[in-house]
């Protein structure tokens, strides 16, 4: 359950210019702080919850007047829910959930983007199967996120191999229940993103038949609101600078990363490091270029019928742009 305080903006102590004419009275004047800021993030189990343990975000903001609190959240589609009503100023998500958000009136706004991450998700198959390409997914029972990242992704795939979104059996499973699906043998093939991914080569004897490189970029964003990232452009500054930062110290450190989030998400670490190893970690503000690649993915889930209307992403656009 959400609990956080609603952010407060007051102004400056009001009669500066008497207390000037005060001061210049020789008379002696007290001018109080500037009030504090409240910067509410919600974060998954992910590179946020590792900028929470070093509390680097809290030091640098702290002599700009603002205070940081944490939610965690289990999904994003639930931080942006937060965010809808409230009781968040910032989060992390994937491509996807973000349309649907926007397409329903959340007040979002992109502010960050990571480095595409290629080889992050992917279409597994039986390591015994006989499909060997993805044409030979055609009629097939493959296994996915409805709405999700690799949701795109799978779509685009088809199209880069001459299939169309029909040409397979989509069914429609949480990462959990697919996993269960792929298992028993009750699908063909599942799409699907780190680190299940890493865990179903692992254990499951898992074969990736194509992953997302030259089809999709799949990265993730960091999204605000439209009235905090106006009236706290520096905080955002900060906290993007901050994400990098660690993100940096993962590129350079990834068996330290993988102990951290093979104890973060409850895996074993030789999972965890095969889905570090192939990551790329990298954050940055959000461009033109990039708002386009999630109008792409808007207009496709439009054609699919997944949203009730076109989009318009500049909508979500930061201020700045």
């Amino acid at each position: 359950m959400v609990s956080n305080q609603h952010l407060s903006r007051r102004t400056v102590l009001s009669g500066v210019g008497a207390g000037l004419g005060l001061a210049l009275a020789g008379a002696p004047v007290s001018l109080s702080a500037q009030p504090k800021r409240v910067l509410r993030i919600g974060n998954q189990k992910g590179l946020l919850s590792l900028l929470k343990g070093r509390r680097t975000l809290e030091q640098r903001l702290a002599p700009l007047g603002v205070e940081v609190t944490w939610t965690e959240f289990t999904a994003g589609p639930v931080q942006l829910e937060a965010l809808n009503v409230g009781s968040i100023d910032f989060g992390d998500v994937g491509e996807a959930p973000p349309i649907f958000a926007q397409s329903a009136g959340a007040p979002l706004t992109y502010v960050a983007a990571t480095l595409p991450r290629l080889a992050s998700e992917a279409v597994l198959v039986p390591r015994a199967s006989a499909i060997q390409t993805v044409a030979d997914l055609k009629g097939k029972k493959v296994a996915y996120n409805k709405g999700s990242n690799v949701h795109y992704f799978l779509v685009k795939l088809l199209e880069k191999h001459g299939l169309k979104y029909e040409d397979v059996q989509s069914v429609f499973l949480p990462p959990s229940d697919a996993r269960a699906a792929f298992d028993k043998g009750a699908v063909d093939a599942w799409v699907i993103w780190d680190p299940f991914l890493a865990a179903a080569e692992v254990a499951s004897n898992g074969r990736i038949l194509a992953d997302a490189q030259g089809v999709v970029n799949n990265r993730a964003y960091y999204f605000s609101s439209h009235d905090f990232t106006t009236k706290n452009p520096d905080v955002i500054k900060v906290l993007i600078e901050e994400i990098n930062r660690v993100d940096q110290w993962g590129t350079a450190h990834r068996d330290a990363l993988a102990a951290e989030f093979s104890q973060l998400w409850g895996l074993p670490k030789p999972v965890v490091d095969r889905a570090v190893a192939r990551s790329v970690y990298g954050t940055g503000p959000i461009t033109q270029a990039i708002l386009a690649e999630q109008q792409v993915i808007a207009d496709t889930f439009l054609n699919l019928k997944l949203i009730p209307k076109k989009l318009d992403i500049q909508q979500a656009a930061p201020s700045w742009l």
